[in-house]
């Protein structure tokens, strides 16, 4: 049975999903997963007694766990951009809303609330065994991968799956998961403007702008739309190519973010190889990889946040539903101003043709 004789009206089983995936044995789990029309928690599931077991993803015992085994890769992704970092797991800080991973290379910003089905998956390729540890939320998506690599402790690891394990490896059965709502642009208020002017100039720390979008009821693209273009405008859309091939050529440091609902992932640092192939653009550095759709991204834009010192710019890319697909910032250090090299580079991407895009039909 092939992947495309699977209609996403009759739901398959857990055979049938290790059948199709047999017979398409190449094609990436979450683009099967699509076409099978079950969620990429229920693919993986549908492995449990077939070198994939149930785990628990109990921050408390997971992430200290890690800690102990050394360098691996880490993946948060979303539905244009896949970001990978090598390394290990360093300083895990507790908190029930939010906790956070700190790290030279593995740098995480992680919601417990969104992991709520974990896997530890053995795949058998070749003459190796790949491992990883999957989580993924209530809707079936992926919040983190973690992958061993060849230094991995793997002693270490399955001493950790052991502790995670769930007692319920009942083989055949998929996790419940509902639907995720899709992401919409909020309409904004009435005179709204005047408000969300007046509370972006009054900001001290660019943090506070999450508080500033949840009690003005605005989604992102919204705001930069409205505050005007001291703060923020629009760019090209291939602002986000130019922006990382002028980041390797000129050796400016950046920090690049990725995030879906469950975690977003942090590079700090240089970025050197970029690569292009078809859709995608590429960077393949040692420590630090990252794929992502040029085709997908809709809209960018250049954002400047007041700061402790001064204002901080960023470079934001959106899907075509005003979902956030990329961010930027330049490097500094708390209490520091923005590095000139950094706010040049970005402020001098090219702006956004709005005659042209209209002739585009944007």
């Amino acid at each position: 049975m092939s992947a495309e004789q699977i209609s996403n009206e009759d739901r398959p089983t857990a055979a049938a999903i290790r059948e199709a995936r047999a017979q398409n044995p190449k094609m990436r789990e979450r683009d099967l997963a699509r076409i099978l029309g079950v969620s990429e928690a229920e693919l993986v599931a549908s492995f449990v007694g077939h070198g994939t077991r149930r785990i628990e993803p109990r921050f408390d015992d997971l992430f200290p766990g890690l800690k102990k085994v050394g360098e691996v890769m880490a993946l948060t992704r979303n539905e244009s951009a896949v970001h990978e970092k090598i390394g290990p797991f360093e300083k895990f800080v507790h908190g029930k809303r939010a906790a956070l991973m700190l790290g030279e290379q593995i740098d995480l910003r992680m919601f417990p609330g969104s992991w709520v089905h974990g896997f530890a998956v053995e795949k058998v390729d070749g003459k190796d065994i790949r491992r990883s540890l999957q989580f993924f939320d209530a809707h079936g998506d992926a919040v983190q991968k973690i992958h061993a690599r060849p230094d991995t402790d793997m002693a270490a690891w399955d001493q950790l799956v052991d502790t995670l394990v769930l007692e319920d490896q009942s083989p055949d059965v998929l996790p419940a998961v509902t639907p995720a709502e899709p992401f919409a642009r909020k309409t904004p208020s009435d005179g709204v403007e005047v408000t969300l002017r007046e509370r972006w100039q009054a900001m001290k720390d660019p943090h506070q702008f999450h508080g500033l979008l949840k009690d003005l009821e605005l989604d992102r693209v919204s705001a930069f739309e409205l505050v005007g273009e001291e703060w923020a405008w629009p760019l090209d859309n291939g602002a986000v190519t130019s922006l990382l091939r002028l980041a390797a050529s000129e050796e400016v440091p950046l920090m690049c973010f990725v995030g879906n609902r469950g975690c977003i992932q942090i590079h700090t640092g240089a970025v050197e190889t970029i690569m292009e192939k078809g859709p995608w653009i590429n960077v393949m550095d040692p420590t630090f990889h990252l794929h992502l759709r040029t085709d997908q991204i809709h809209d960018v834009w250049l954002v400047r946040k007041p700061a402790d010192v001064g204002h901080v710019t960023s470079v934001e890319a959106f899907d075509s539903d005003g979902q956030q697909v990329i961010q930027f910032f330049g490097v500094r250090g708390e209490g520091n101003a923005e590095r000139d090299v950094w706010r040049n580079l970005a402020e001098n991407l090219p702006k956004l043709d709005r005659a042209l895009a209209l002739e585009a039909g944007e």
